[in-house]
């Protein structure tokens, strides 16, 4: 146990810097490239509208839960289908913290080869979309998601030079930075975690029975088939599956097998019953196998790419693979990373504009522009990242949760969640186990309170702070 933490602890030393570089630099993007004008051009499916759904893939958020619900939304606001899967590929694929994460794991080879995949995957989805998915199957999943579109709302648009001007922009970046971290933290710790023990505790001699070694092109094609197999159950999606695949890649794994495995972050088991939540099953069945094909032939087409040109990596060795805690350079960067997450922080934490919303269960994030769901409760509207988040909002009836609060500086009392100072007569509350009153800032919060607590109250115990009644 010590021996399997010990190298995951290691890799996070090694990679905490990227990490935080990464998504604070995406959430820079997300906030100052400006994405309506792209939305509007998704419509019909050609080189134009398919290079466009990229981009907006490349300037979202990483996440592939959010990835997923945002590729729904879409369609649903017009999108041709194709342009949609398209949008949610490049998404979590072409973002510029996965690139950070595989350099520093994997080195300049795999991130080359990445972004070439990648691309090669647009252009494949581009050209087999269709042969999967009908016309007439189009028009039904169309239907079908339109029953449940929130409304879009509208807005003045703005150049990302008159972003740049605005405090209001800075501020939305760091909050896409904060709610990309918050939504992807579980994913990348248990990416984490179960690297280091497969590297630790898992013989070489046991991958050889997944994954064949020494038959020359077939051991090429069974790697690259088989590796987003072992993906589905994984569990582990986006950036959280780079340590993985550095695992598989130093336990001897061929190149496009764990290129294959990089690319098959959108086919975890969580997300292929999303689809099936979203679509049905048979479209979701359709979606798996369209998915699977593409990753396995962009992971294989990669590696002859990469053998041709020479370029294949000649080492098997990740140098965050090593147990060690280098200090020096490692040390300062992790250092600074720390100190600008700290500022991150606390830019994300100043009230919002009027175009940005904050998820009352996950605390992301959300463009009220083109929000995935919305809910409205006594007369207010919630904007949720995802159909996951609404579904739990829905399921609190029995609550009229408050507006997301800023901090009090005169409050009497701490959120114990997110630590944050509030008034308890305008609270959200709720009695623990202890028997102690509790105060939050938010729904948000009070959830993820009970959820996680040992020994959560009863229902019959959960009470609701009220504002205060002013003559």
């Amino acid at each position: 146990m010590g021996a399997g933490f010990r190298e995951s602890l290691a890799m996070l030393w090694m990679t905490w810097w990227p990490i935080i570089f990464g998504f604070t630099l995406s959430g820079a993007v997300q906030s100052f490239l400006p994405r309506d004008g792209l939305r509007s051009k998704l419509g019909t499916t050609s080189p134009g509208s398919s290079s466009r759904a990229a981009l907006l893939g490349v300037i979202s958020s990483s996440c592939s839960y959010a990835a997923s619900a945002m590729s729904r939304a879409l369609f649903a606001r017009g999108a041709s289908w194709t342009n949609a899967i398209i949008f949610m590929v490049a998404s979590t694929n072409l973002v510029i913290e996965l690139g950070i994460v595989l350099y520093l794991l994997l080195g300049w080879q795999f991130v080359v080869a990445q972004f070439v995949g990648g691309a090669l995957m647009v252009i494949a989805l581009s050209l087999l979309t269709g042969l999967f998915f009908s016309k007439g199957t189009q028009a039904q999943l169309r239907e079908h998601v339109l029953a449940d579109a929130p409304p879009t709302a509208t807005g003045a648009s703005s150049t990302w030079r008159e972003r740049a001007r605005s405090a209001r922009f800075y501020r939305l970046g760091a909050r896409y930075t904060m709610g990309d971290f918050t939504m992807l933290r579980k994913e990348l710790l248990a990416g984490f975690v179960v690297a280091g023990f497969l590297s630790v505790h898992v013989p070489s001699a046991w991958w050889s029975h997944f994954f064949l070694t020494g038959h020359g092109a077939l051991t090429e094609v069974e790697n690259a088939v088989v590796a987003p197999l072992l993906a589905v159950i994984s569990f582990v999606c986006s950036v959280g599956n780079i340590p993985l695949a550095a695992a598989l890649w130093a336990h001897g794994v061929a190149f496009g097998g764990v290129i294959s495995f990089i690319f098959a972050d959108l086919v975890t088991l969580p997300l292929l019953l999303i689809y099936r939540r979203f679509y049905g099953t048979r479209p979701m069945l359709r979606l798996f196998f369209l998915l699977w094909l593409v990753m396995s032939a962009g992971g294989l087409l990669v590696d002859v790419l990469f053998s041709s040109a020479k370029l294949m990596p000649t080492t098997r060795h990740s140098p965050a693979l090593s147990g060690q805690f280098p200090l020096g350079a490692t040390l300062v960067l992790n250092v600074l990373a720390t100190v600008l997450l700290a500022g991150v922080w606390i830019m994300s934490r100043r009230r919002g504009g009027d175009q940005e919303a904050r998820d009352p269960v996950c605390g992301m994030t959300v463009d009220t522009s083109a929000p995935v769901a919305t809910r409205v409760r006594g007369g207010e509207t919630f904007y949720f990242c995802s159909q996951r988040c609404a579904e739990r909002f829905e399921r609190h009836e029995d609550t009229q949760p408050t507006e997301s609060m800023d901090e009090d500086p005169m409050g009497d009392h701490v959120d114990p969640v997110c630590s944050m100072r509030v008034n308890s007569k305008n609270a959200l509350r709720c009695v623990g186990a202890d028997d102690v009153t509790y105060y939050f800032c938010s729904e948000g919060c009070r959830t993820a309170f009970l959820e996680n607590s040992s020994s959560a109250p009863s229902p019959q115990r959960i009470e609701l702070g009220r504002k205060p009644t002013h003559e």
